[in-house]
């Protein structure tokens, strides 16, 4: 009914008039804009004429299809919102106008049986809808993508079955088995291999893959994910990934065992991996397997956008997998738990929560009868034993302050440092990260996202070289190199922070377990706390857990009383912090539901925090990747996606404040609204990236990044 009754309004003889007058192409395009014609609203108008309020769903999605689902009421934003459009559409007589033409079996609808608790109630009533609008928009899109584009309309689609991607991983995974080490780390891989093929035979929902870091649970999950989609004819794997800094190796290991059937889609793509098909296939993940981060998977599921919104249906019936599942962020947890409970129960969805630090996401009560957190329950976990798991992975020696309150001072860290040849140490924000670098001797190696992920990368492959070939190497770096970056250092040391980002530096300590004994993690408290917020709650926790139970201080039972103390000193308003859920389900029982206020605000990168400046880098390694030719194309005047693109990965973002201040300084230039550009090469360094300055900070948790 909504693809029949979206363009009504086009037969109306204003629309006519102006489709014979113009370009028909643009004029199906854009809609509510000064000098085209409004055809949107008599469908929504028909909706509620024929349906009454049953047509209220129809409404939104036909309103909505080219602006994006509105708001039901202006009364927060002052914008436009589905209520004055309908009452605008009668007052302008545009159902009349537009029916007068129409064929008459168009007009004609069967009233259908709904049956609202079928899709969560009144709570599930937002996501039904947005899954229905992600149909409409996505069939729009692709119909009119068929007659203007043909050429690009035949490459869709075309990818493997899962069920052949299958046998190519267990291939992949054979291959490596025959060519691994007979370890006893790789013996420990193996099982948990072995326990996922096995268990991916289980009923589809909720399961949980706790294996220590080192443990192979990447390609595990992938086995487990792929295992259990053929056997439950589930249509696609999702794979999902906090950092954009890890993103792009995953996609690669899992390229290494199926070749093109993996989509990568994330904003840090390198251009090598990008192809017509793929930025297609983007559009709505219409691929049997797709990495993406957490920004495109959760934004999109609130989102209001037509182009943003088109990929959801095709969640439906699909396996989930989120790496990392402990860095979901703590003021969206809420609503981020309640759509991943309305997607398992009423969409086919099976979740995976991949870690090796499982966060406490099971319902948390609260005083007087309420809940702390309406959580995730009754999760399998698929590897079993995971206490004796950690027990024989265990290889690294945790050494923890004799007293927490007393701090260290940066002179004093780069002295212990300098007593090992190879060390990697790990700080809380870029301002310590230059801090303590000042401190160490040449030679030493900064690492943070003040370098651009181009730079980052060369980094990082330069770190893999020195420790495979044994040499010294100094690393100071921020919590980038935490979450999934593949290096191996005999000693690493960890700057006081949450319980899951110290076991995270763990898992880049004697990774391979190759040593002849444990390595060692050092704990050491920073000469500054973390800044206030959720940086000083973690802290804070980090504290209490330790310092009750030092010796048990990396296994699972710690990380189940550290995160339900860290999301209780979060609080219940403090994990649903911007309100989701009530402006999507307070007045949901009328309909009436706020999509655009919403979207706005379930924002996981806050943008208006942040300011992107493209920065001027060559790589040593590979000539054709230099920045400089290609912003040079941008001040010329040259404009476009492609290019954009290309220049995502010299891309640094920093803090409003500090933007300002390199504003002022005349060190940036804006070459096209919204896009700013480093003017000068020198205020870029190949040792730190870009050069802030000592200039203090009025935000400082704002530094908290990588």
């Amino acid at each position: 009914m909504a693809g029949s009754w979206h363009d009504l309004g086009k037969f109306s003889s204003e629309f006519q008039r102006y489709i014979w007058g113009t370009s028909g192409y643009e004029a199906h395009l854009v809609d509510a804009v000064p000098g085209r014609v409004n055809h949107s609203s008599a469908g929504a108008l028909l909706a509620m004429d024929k349906l009454d309020k049953l047509g209220l769903p129809l409404a939104y999605l036909i309103a909505g299809h080219h602006a994006g689902l509105p708001d039901w009421s202006a009364v927060e934003t002052g914008g436009a919102s589905l209520e004055n459009r309908l009452r605008e559409g009668r007052e302008g007589d545009l159902l009349a106008k537009a029916t007068g033409a129409a064929p008459k079996e168009l007009l004609e609808a069967i009233k259908p049986s709904f049956n609202p608790n079928r899709f969560g109630g009144k709570d599930g009533l937002h996501l039904w809808i947005r899954m229905l609008f992600s149909c409409l928009v996505d069939a729009d899109f692709l119909d009119t993508e068929a007659f203007m584009q043909p050429e690009e309309s035949i490459q869709r689609g075309n990818y493997p079955e899962m069920v052949s991607l299958l046998p190519k991983l267990n291939t992949r995974m054979d291959e490596i088995a025959r060519t691994a080490d007979p370890s006893a780390i790789n013996q420990i891989r193996a099982g948990v291999l072995r326990q996922c093929r096995e268990n991916a035979a289980g009923a589809p929902g909720l399961y949980t893959l706790t294996v220590p870091t080192g443990g192979g649970k990447t390609l595990s999950s992938l086995a487990f994910a792929l295992e259990h989609a053929v056997q439950h004819g589930k249509h696609r794997v999702i794979y999902a990934i906090p950092y954009t800094s890890i993103i792009e190796q995953t996609a690669d290991v899992f390229r290494r065992a199926l070749g093109d059937s993996v989509l990568e889609h994330h904003s840090n793509l390198d251009s090598e991996h990008e192809t017509q098909k793929g930025r297609l296939a983007a559009e709505n993940w219409d691929a049997p397997l797709i990495v993406t981060t957490n920004v495109q998977l959760f934004e999109s599921l609130f989102a209001a956008r037509a182009s943003r919104c088109r990929k959801l249906h095709n969640l439906v019936n699909s396996v989930i997998v989120l790496d990392e599942a402990q860095l979901l962020p703590p003021e969206f947890l809420q609503p981020i738990l309640d759509v991943m409970k309305l997607l398992i129960r009423h969409y086919g969805v099976t979740f995976v929560l991949c870690t090796a630090t499982q966060p406490a996401l099971g319902t948390q009560p609260a005083s007087h009868g309420h809940s702390l957190l309406r959580g995730l329950d009754g999760a399998t976990e698929i590897v079993a034993e995971t206490d004796q798991l950690y027990r024989d992975l265990q290889r690294v020696r945790v050494h923890l302050p004799d007293d927490f309150s007393k701090p260290e001072s940066w002179d004093a860290i780069a002295d212990r440092l300098q007593q090992h040849d190879s060390a990697l140490v790990i700080v809380n924000t870029r301002a310590d990260c230059r801090e303590l670098h000042n401190r160490m001797p040449p030679g030493t190696i900064h690492l943070s996202a003040l370098m651009c992920g181009e730079h980052r990368s060369v980094v990082i492959a330069k770190i893999r070289e020195l420790l495979s070939h044994g040499q010294p190497v100094r690393v100071v770096s921020t919590q980038l190199v935490e979450a999934g970056v593949d290096i191996d250092f005999p000693v690493v040391y960890r700057a006081l922070a949450g319980l899951d980002s110290i076991a995270q530096a763990a898992g880049r300590c004697n990774r391979e377990g190759k040593l002849p004994e444990k390595g060692d993690l050092f704990v050491f408290v920073p000469p500054k706390p973390a800044p206030p917020g959720l940086l000083r709650f973690g802290e804070d926790t980090s504290r209490i857990i330790l310092g009750e139970r030092p010796e048990n201080s990396l296994e699972p039972e710690q990380f189940r009383r550290y995160f339900e103390h860290y999301y209780a000193k979060v609080g219940t308003e403090g994990l649903d912090k911007h309100g989701i859920h009530d402006l999507l389900t307070k007045d949901a029982a009328q309909c009436q539901i706020q999509f655009r206020t919403a979207a706005e605000k379930f924002q996981l990168i806050d943008d208006e925090a942040s300011e992107s400046i493209l920065v001027p880098y060559a790589n040593p390694r590979d000539a054709s990747r230099d920045s400089r030719p290609l912003l040079a194309r941008l001040r010329s005047g040259e404009f476009h996606r492609d290019l954009l693109r290309l220049l995502q990965r010299y891309t640094v973002s920093v803090n409003k404040f500090h933007f300002q201040h390199l504003h002022r300084a005349g060190e940036v230039e804006e070459t096209s609204p919204g896009i700013w550009v480093l003017r000068n090469e020198t205020a870029y360094s190949e040792e730190l990236g870009l050069l802030m300055g000592d200039i203090g900070n009025p935000n400082p948790e704002k530094l908290y990044v990588g």
